[in-house]
């Protein structure tokens, strides 16, 4: 295939739409799995920490002790990767009402933030999230019952990008508050 074939092949193929607004967003697989690793991790390493007296303090029934620490080994972590997995099933949008946050596989808990209630809206990134490209939204509100939501695992890009769009939402609405 020449390169003017190629050309003429790429301008008569469809372009790729960038994602609409309206659409749900879900965590890059690189959020799920450090969020699911770090979990496990801390899991695993409290659950021995908490165990570690009593496994010592036991006189008799060696193969017990081991039999225990092997089950913390495998059970802990596991627990722990399992609660951090979870993020893969938070979604977001932003529309021209506010932002979405969905979270949850069989009971989805939807929290909606009108852009008339957004005070300000944070950017963190902790080291690891930095290393691996990813940001944490938090948005404030002016409500009572909720103060906040905070939006873990996005892209670094699509959080700027989400940052600046609650921005710009809140300059167009003014001191209106």
């Amino acid at each position: 295939m020449t390169s003017t074939e190629f050309d003429a092949a790429q301008a008569s193929a469809p372009a790729a739409q960038p994602p609409t607004v309206e659409t749900w967003h879900a965590p890059p697989a690189r959020a799920v799995r450090l969020h699911a690793g770090f979990l496990a991790a801390i899991f695993g390493v409290c659950g021995l920490g908490a165990m570690i007296g009593p496994l010592l303090a036991m006189d008799d029934h060696r193969a017990t002790r081991i039999g225990v620490a092997f089950a913390l080994l495998l059970l802990g972590p596991s627990l722990g990767g399992w609660i951090g997995a979870r993020l893969r099933h938070q979604r977001w949008k932003l529309d021209a009402e506010g932002l979405w946050l969905r979270t949850g596989r069989l009971w989805w808990r939807e929290t909606r933030v009108p852009a008339s209630r957004v005070q300000h809206v944070d950017l963190k990134h902790g080291p690891l999230e930095r290393r691996f490209r990813l940001a944490t939204l938090v948005v404030h509100t002016a409500a009572v019952h909720l103060s906040g939501i905070t939006v873990r695992g996005l892209d670094e890009g699509d959080a700027q990008r989400l940052r600046d769009a609650l921005a710009r939402q809140l300059d167009d609405a003014g001191d209106a508050l």
